[in-house]
């Protein structure tokens, strides 16, 4: 298969799990994780199985209302024939706590075929902006709830 169709299958696929996520289909979000699909971001570290991601989709109270990838900025990378990254900007609009939230950040996930069919072994969001979070920052200079503190150069939660 030439690479350029490989690649646009990889971002159809993250397309669609983006999707089940926008319609709360956690039946196809838990077919596209894999066992022990490790999930980074601001929230922390954690490994969740299929059973689990449609949980968390169809239960979670958050509504994904749009999302857009930057395709001037997508990297798809194959580690081989089952295995590949993809990696992107993604503007999200979210309704959380009744709150409509823009954010702006930078995800990726990489992607192993199982049995013929691709599933997310990983993936992770990080908040676009300032490397060292000065951009999230309150008047008073302490860092604003859930936005994670530094220690020592590491991230840590609050």
């Amino acid at each position: 298969m030439p690479v350029d169709t490989k690649r646009r299958e990889l971002l159809e696929l993250e397309k669609r799990f983006w999707d089940a996520m926008k319609q709360k289909d956690g039946r196809s979000a838990a077919r596209m994780t894999d066992d022990s699909c490790i999930v980074v971001g601001a929230q922390g570290v954690s490994a969740v199985d299929g059973k689990t991601m449609e949980k968390l989709t169809v239960e979670g109270d958050w509504q994904l209302q749009q999302y857009a990838f930057d395709e001037k900025t997508t990297q798809v990378r194959f580690l081989g024939d089952d295995v590949a990254i993809v990696a992107y900007k993604v503007n999200e609009r979210v309704v959380v706590e009744g709150k409509t939230l823009p954010i702006d950040a930078n995800d990726s996930s990489v992607w192993v075929r199982r049995g013929g069919e691709w599933r997310c072994a990983l993936h992770t969001e990080s908040l676009a902006g300032d490397p060292y979070g000065r951009d999230r920052t309150s008047g008073s200079g302490r860092r604003e709830q859930g936005s994670g503190a530094r220690e020592e150069g590491r991230q840590v939660p609050t």
